[in-house]
């Protein structure tokens, strides 16, 4: 059987609820103790570089990938099993998404935001059938859920975007989603 990979999308900062850090600690705990893959954006910072180093801590394999102007920013992590240094942004969430079979998204800024979207207008257009799965860590996503009800009670898209997302609240449940996902 092939190892499964997790995409990993989350803040380059820690954020202000300790929670979160909480949450990354363990999802690469929980990654590592499934033998399946983080991939993620290769930063040493925040909260990727807590998923990463709590993956590294276990023994799960890391593939990161970041892109050349990102590697003083996010401090790019060499010490992974994989090391990828991409031209732009887009090359990165491309190769992120190619080398995964499902997508968890953690808090994080602007940079999340665009990852999780990018891979979900992908799924509505059908070029995918991957999980994605949102950890809402004490609510941080509910706006988000909030807007996206919204564009679909306005009529920019259909109620099917609803059952492209699962949203979790803890590690546990998305622990429990991916592995019903991959069997």
């Amino acid at each position: 059987m092939t190892k499964r990979s997790v995409c990993v999308f989350c803040g380059s900062r820690a954020g202000a609820d300790p929670a979160y850090l909480d949450a990354a600690d363990a999802l690469g705990a929980r990654l590592a103790a499934h033998d399946w893959r983080l991939v993620y954006g290769a930063g040493d910072v925040g909260l990727m570089g807590a998923v990463a180093n709590a993956a590294q801590a276990a023994g799960a394999e890391t593939f990161g990938v970041i892109p050349t102007h990102l590697l003083d920013w996010e401090v790019g992590k060499r010490d992974l099993n994989r090391f990828i240094v991409t031209e732009n942004m887009h090359e990165r969430k491309k190769v992120m998404y190619m080398n995964s079979d499902a997508l968890v998204v953690l808090p994080g800024g602007v940079g999340s935001l665009d990852e999780f979207f990018e891979v979900l207008t992908w799924r509505q257009l059908g070029l995918h059938e991957k999980p994605i799965l949102l950890l809402n860590v004490n609510g941080f996503w509910d706006p988000l859920v909030g807007l996206l009800n919204h564009v679909i009670e306005q009529g920019f898209a259909e109620e099917s975007l609803k059952g492209f997302i699962q949203v979790v609240d803890s590690v546990t449940e998305a622990e429990v989603r991916l592995s019903q996902a991959f069997g």
